[in-house]
């Protein structure tokens, strides 16, 4: 019996078909995660997301934060704009109907006395508004030099209603600086007679039936006051017919009134 020879298995040869015997280089087994996605694909880098979740939150806080600060201006108007048709209202007016100065003496250290007695004419021209006036401060001024204080005690302002208030403004052995005694000196002297100006500061609310606002700031400025130094015993009379009253309502915000 004859035996058979099989042939051996011919050498893997690279595929130029040189059949030089060389066989080519076999890719590693496994695969490496490169030879997978190919070695010149850019690694992933995941974006960081944190950052535009903050910024979507503060943009959607701001939104509604405008949103809400919209909707209480477009209640308060609504609510302005009905109190307004229904009540009417108008600020009380306020004339300086007489001021006379008894004395008025600064000595040669700069010493102010002075007495003056005012009389002033507030009208409230509401028919549905009563005016509750908290104590009212009173404050004579020669341009920017306080010359004499005052005050008038609290009082109840009733619709369609006018109210004459008096007061004694003093000064007593105030102490002026240099500066403030040399202007005064000099607006003692003028011909037309030493110039004034009322200041009042006062709080007041609104009583409309059983509705009552809070506390309001005003300003009340009257300038444009002249009265000559008094002779002898008998006080000046000062001019006031050309006085013209301005009134300010003050808001005090924290520290600052506006």
């Amino acid at each position: 019996m004859t035996d058979r020879v099989y042939p051996a298995a011919k050498p893997t040869t690279n595929g130029n078909g040189n059949g030089n015997g060389v066989s080519a280089a076999n890719p590693s087994f496994p695969a490496t995660k490169a030879q997978r996605y190919g070695a010149t694909r850019p690694t992933y880098r995941p974006q960081p997301y944190h950052r535009r979740s903050r910024r979507r939150c503060c943009c959607t806080f701001f939104f509604w934060l405008f949103l809400i600060i919209l909707i209480l201006l477009f209640i308060v108007g609504v609510i302005g704009t009905a109190f307004y048709l229904i009540y009417r209202p108008h600020r009380p007016s306020f004339t300086v109907t007489s001021l006379k100065l008894s004395y008025f003496n600064l000595t040669s250290s700069s010493t102010l006395n002075s007495k003056f007695n005012i009389d002033i004419t507030a009208k409230n021209p509401n028919k549905d508004i009563i005016f509750v006036y908290q104590p009212t401060t009173i404050s004579i001024l020669s341009g920017d030099i306080d010359v004499g204080d005052g005050t008038i005690p609290s009082f109840n302002h009733g619709k369609k209603n006018t109210t004459l208030l008096k007061a004694s403004i003093l000064s007593n052995g105030e102490s002026l600086e240099t500066d403030s005694a040399s202007e005064l000196k000099k607006n003692m002297k003028s011909k037309n007679g030493l110039p004034l100006k009322v200041k009042l500061d006062t709080k007041v609310k609104a009583k409309m039936g059983k509705l009552k606002t809070p506390n309001v700031g005003i300003r009340v400025s009257c300038d444009g006051i002249r009265v000559h130094l008094p002779v002898g015993k008998k006080p000046a009379t000062a001019s006031t017919s050309n006085v013209k009253c301005n009134v300010d309502v003050r808001f005090k915000i924290w520290k600052w009134t506006v």
